[in-house]
Parts: structure tokens; C-alpha cells; sequence
């Protein structure tokens, strides 16, 4: 289970490689994760041996998560197998790429929801890719780290325990920042094929977690809102 060497990058493939140079970016170029790598090294609870099965996963779901947020065109997934591949959140019907794009990509899928449209303070119904993106790079200047804790089992069913975090400095839906850290613990399925490419992702966790954590701040006008939004670095993510 290898992914390619990165120049640039310690824990993503298929960023820079030569192989990358027609890539389609969906915000004009690659993603830029020095300063989420900083948050990620300096807090991650684990690190894992060079070359250990944990650190290979890790590396995995990093890549994917790059080119799912990332990369515009279907031909240019080096991880995912898009013919194949469905996702699932917490035993939801699972959707093909075609039902992802048709959800709004970004953080949509990851963030459905069964509550009545007037209990959503995040509506994955009306947002878009750019909107959702915008929304979390905004509240997360420095990033959303993500490490995997534990690794259950191996290729070709990839069973797994994972931390995200961040701290809510910026505004989100409204709400004022509160500097705290917002994190949220989840287990993953990954099924991979016999070429390594991705044909499964299942995720269970409570997206609670993560929204209830970044609803604390006190309400804030339209100007200071429309201030403090309106420059989002959406190359600087986690």
C-alpha cells in the first residue's frame, strides 16, 4: 500500500508530481497545507513509524480528502477508482460521484442530515461546493487537522478510528469566533481494490460534534459578517 513521494507535501501524493501538470484545480491551482501541517504536527495525539500501516492510512485519507475538495475533473482521481466508487455517511443510502456532485461536492455529503430544514444551522440542500468550502476555511484559518488513532484492520477493508480539529477563529454562519478548539472523533471504512484505488468510503460520526462547537459566538451583524468573510484563503485547508 504506497502512495507516491510529494515534493512539498509529507503526507499527500498526487499534488505536484510531473502527472499533475494538466490537473484541473478547482481554485486554479494546488492546494497549499503548510499551515494546516503545522497545526497537524504540533497537536496530533500520534506519531506513527515511516513505512507503519497507521502512517499509510493516514497518508491515504489525506490524499483523498485533497482530491475530493480539490481536483474539478473525474480523470484527474489518482486515489478513487470514480466509476466504482459510493459514499456513505452513518448508514445513509450511498451515493456514486454522480449523486455526490449532484449534492454540491465540497462538505455536503459528509454533513447530510435527516432534521427538518428549520432545525439546519448548516443546510447541505443549499450550499455549494464553493459556499461550504468558503464557510469552513473562513471559521478555520489555520485548518482542520485530521489524524487516524487507530487502525483496525488492513487492506482490502480498511477499518479505522480518527481525530479532526481546528479552532473556530473566524465566523461561521452568523455566528462570532470564539478561539476554541472544535473536534470531533468518527470511524471509517475504506475498501480498496486490488490496484489500491478507493471503491468505498463509509464515515460514522456525530456532525453535531462539529456544528454545535462552532454555533457559540454571539450573533453577528451583515457588515461584520460580510468583513470578516470576505477574503477566505480557499487554497489553505485541511
Amino acid at each position: 500500500m504506497e502512495l507516491s513521494n510529494v515534493e512539498g507535501d509529507k503526507y499527500r501524493s498526487y499534488l505536484h508530481e510531473e502527472e499533475e501538470k494538466n490537473t484541473k484545480w478547482r481554485y486554479g491551482a494546488p492546494p497549499n497545507y503548510d499551515v494546516v501541517n503545522k497545526l497537524f504536527e504540533e497537536e496530533r495525539t500520534k506519531v506513527w513509524p515511516p513505512g507503519s500501516l497507521e502512517e499509510k492510512v493516514q497518508n491515504l485519507v489525506k490524499t483523498w480528502e485533497m482530491e475530493i475538495f480539490h481536483k474539478e475533473r473525474l480523470e484527474d482521481f489518482k486515489t478513487i477508482d470514480t466509476k466504482k466508487y459510493v459514499f456513505s455517511l452513518n448508514g445513509k443510502e450511498a451515493l456514486t460521484m454522480e449523486g455526490i456532485q449532484k449534492l454540491g461536492g465540497g462538505y455536503n455529503p459528509q454533513l447530510q442530515t435527516s432534521l427538518p430544514e428549520e432545525f439546519r444551522c448548516y443546510d447541505p440542500d443549499k450550499e455549494t461546493s464553493e459556499s461550504s468550502h468558503r464557510a469552513f476555511t473562513t471559521t478555520f484559518p489555520r485548518g482542520f487537522a485530521l489524524e487516524v488513532l487507530k487502525v483496525y484492520t488492513g487492506p482490502p477493508e480498511i477499518v479505522y478510528k480518527f481525530r479532526h480539529w481546528g479552532y473556530n477563529e473566524g465566523p461561521f454562519k452568523g455566528h462570532a469566533p470564539t478561539g476554541e478548539l472544535v473536534e470531533f472523533y468518527g470511524m471509517a471504512i475504506f475498501e480498496v481494490d486490488e490496484e489500491m484505488k478507493i471503491v468505498r468510503v463509509e464515515f460514522f460520526y456525530d456532525r453535531g460534534e462539529l456544528l454545535g462547537g462552532l454555533l457559540k459566538g454571539a450573533a453577528m451583524d451583515s457588515s461584520a459578517l460580510e468583513a470578516a468573510s470576505s477574503c477566505p484563503f480557499l487554497r489553505n485547508t485541511g
